[in-house]
């Protein structure tokens, strides 16, 4: 594994750093995302419209991510990702603290969301910039795999304890030991050197024509994924009643593959291209999404539950595709600032529509049914696809 890394990244000193920064907040995030919605279920008593609801206000710091990295220009990018870092800390001391109450612990989520987001736009950057020439695919795939591996091991942490505590779930305890382990990845973070340094005559705050593909690829992405990511899980708690050992195991398998497929898919871009890869995707989805929404329609409730759970693992794998579109944009961008401003701006762009999808699909799922949930994901997605033809 090391040597395969060397084969991808630069050799430079902050690039260890980066890489176990990132393994460490995986791991505190694996334990974070494992319990957080059985927490929001069965302590805060959180249902559908305000799952939504929460998953609103968490997404508010993407969509600003466009303002706050312009009123941030002047910091590089290793700058930038050291202050996510200690917002993230903050954000996950915060939740292991507070009172179980539907506002406080929304205040916390939405904290360590924004450090969460500023880094996000960072990581992309930082692994395309750290990468060796022609390898800027592979560099996101190894990315992607350090950080589903650290999760992989959170959520172990997890399905091991949270199956041999059968009353009296510590939720408090294992926030606490997240914050420990984001903290331990805030400290490597100050490692890293500022060698990116940002041209301060430019903000982030980007648009350019030549960009409008990526973009509107981003709104498309953005929204598709939000329906996953916040409904997802909760649909097989609240219609399916599964247990934080169930969900963390679920994610478990899929951080497990995401680790094993995430190099295949980066090499698979790098080989056949960005385009190929884009537009193939979809026509997985909108499967993975009819089964999602109507398979208690067509098997026995156990059955239907098998396969959602299935579907979920599903679109965790195709979702790796997205990172075809940072790919997109490092192969038209004219240099590291365009690209890295480009990315973050892409990030609050998708975020336009992903709020909107967290507010009204809890309420879609409430009035509607999560049949018409899953089939407005499917119908984004190949939206998507169909867009994504035209590059």
């Amino acid at each position: 594994m090391i040597e395969k890394l060397r084969s991808v990244f630069k050799n430079e000193r902050g690039v260890k750093f980066f890489l176990l920064s990132l393994f460490a907040t995986g791991t505190g995030y694996g334990i974070y995302k494992g319990i957080i919605d059985n927490y929001f279920a069965e302590v805060v008593k959180i249902g559908e419209f305000d799952r939504g609801l929460i998953e609103f206000f968490r997404e508010i710091p993407g969509l600003l991510l466009i303002v706050i990295l312009a009123a941030l220009y002047m910091f590089s990018a290793e700058k930038l990702y050291k202050i996510g870092a200690v917002i993230m800390l903050i954000g996950m001391g915060m939740l292991s603290v507070v009172s179980p109450g539907k506002i406080v612990v929304t205040l916390a989520v939405v904290i360590f969301s924004l450090g969460e987001h500023i880094q996000l736009g960072m990581k992309n950057t930082l692994s395309l910039e750290y990468s060796k020439e022609g390898k800027g695919g592979q560099a996101l795939g190894y990315q992607q795999a350090l950080n589903q591996v650290g999760t992989l091991i959170g959520y172990g942490v997890i399905i091991v304890a949270f199956s041999l505590l059968l009353e009296d779930k510590p939720y408090k305890l294992f926030f606490v030991i997240a914050a420990v382990l984001i903290g331990i990845s805030a400290i490597l973070s100050m490692r890293l050197n500022a060698n990116s340094e940002t041209d301060k005559t430019k903000s982030r705050f980007y648009f350019r024509k030549k960009y409008t593909k990526f973009y509107m690829l981003e709104i498309f992405y953005g929204a598709r994924k939000q329906v996953f990511f916040t409904f997802g899980p909760y649909v097989l708690i609240l219609f399916y009643g599964a247990n934080a050992t169930v969900i963390s195991l679920l994610f478990a398998v899929s951080a497990l593959l995401s680790f094993f497929l995430s190099p295949l898919v980066g090499k698979i871009i790098d080989r056949f291209g960005y385009k190929i890869v884009m537009v193939s995707d979809t026509l997985i989805l909108v499967v993975v999404c009819f089964f999602y929404g109507f398979a208690h329609h067509i098997f026995p409730r156990n059955i239907a539950f098998i396969i959602c759970c299935l579907n979920y693992i599903l679109d965790s794998i195709i979702s790796l595709a997205s990172m075809a579109s940072n790919v997109y944009v490092q192969d038209i961008s004219e240099d590291n600032e365009e690209m890295r401003a480009t990315i973050s701006t892409g990030i609050s762009v998708n975020h336009l529509i992903t709020i909107l999808i967290a507010l009204f699909g809890g309420w879609i799922w409430q009035s509607l049914g999560i049949e018409t949930l899953f089939m407005l994901s499917a119908v984004l997605g190949l939206c998507n696809s169909a867009y994504a033809a035209t590059i």
